[in-house]
């Protein structure tokens, strides 16, 4: 008769850590990275952090502010553009913004959810203190230099979103290679004003860049409607 085994005390297992918000998000990006945002769920958490979920609402409300807090743990690979560069602000912003676009960019899912989520970790500040302060330097009211950091990450949220997902879409190029088709058949006859205006409809070039200038440009001339 075999002996029995001597069963093996609580005491000696190693002891967990203590759950935090920071742990919390560091696993919860490990997550997204490996496995895809669409895995960063309170139950998939938990179980990776062996505990239960109620234990992790806690720390998060629920699994939209978690997204929020992956977004702004990512945010942190943004370059803000704090030394070299020269002392031209415009292109210290549009570096930013570009930085901010490719860092979405690398993370297709985080992108789209982007355009829906709130951060409000120290990153996202961070990114917003520095656009405000760049845009600052052009000398544009207060209002105009607020209302337009809104108008600028949109722009480069929506970019990224819509990018990423077209490059994730095998039939993009299919439909891409068909509208250009349509375009270039295009005789005047029904749309004059497409006619008109190829092949620059379709060119190609820094359309991000332009799209920030055109933006900057626009924030400094065009004054905040009057409230009243």
């Amino acid at each position: 008769m075999s002996e029995r085994s001597e069963p093996k005390s609580r005491r000696e297992r190693p002891a967990k850590p203590a759950l935090s918000r920071g742990w919390i998000v560091d696993t919860a990006v490990r997550i997204m990275r490996a496995e895809g945002l669409e895995k960063v769920t309170m139950r998939r958490l938990a179980q990776e952090l062996d505990t239960g979920p109620a234990s992790l609402y806690v720390y998060v409300a629920n699994t939209a502010e978690l997204h929020a807090a992956v977004l702004d743990a990512l945010l942190g690979e943004v370059d803000l553009a704090e030394e070299g560069g020269g002392d031209d602000w415009r292109e210290r912003l549009v570096a930013v913004l570009t930085s901010y676009t490719l860092v979405l960019f690398r993370h297709p899912q985080l992108a789209r959810s982007a355009l829906v989520a709130r951060p409000s970790g120290d990153n996202y500040l961070r990114l917003v203190d520095r656009v405000l302060a760049l845009l600052a330097r052009g000398g544009a009211p207060v209002e105009q230099v607020a209302w337009g950091v809104d108008q600028l990450l949109q722009t480069a949220t929506a970019t990224a979103a819509e990018q990423s997902t077209r490059d994730q879409d095998p039939a993009a190029q299919q439909e891409w290679d068909a509208l250009t088709r349509a375009l270039h058949a295009e005789d005047g006859t029904r749309h004059p004003a497409i006619k008109a205006h190829m092949p620059a409809l379709i060119s190609g070039g820094d359309r991000l860049r332009w799209g920030f200038e055109v933006l900057i440009n626009g924030i400094g001339s065009t004054p905040v409607p009057d409230p009243d």
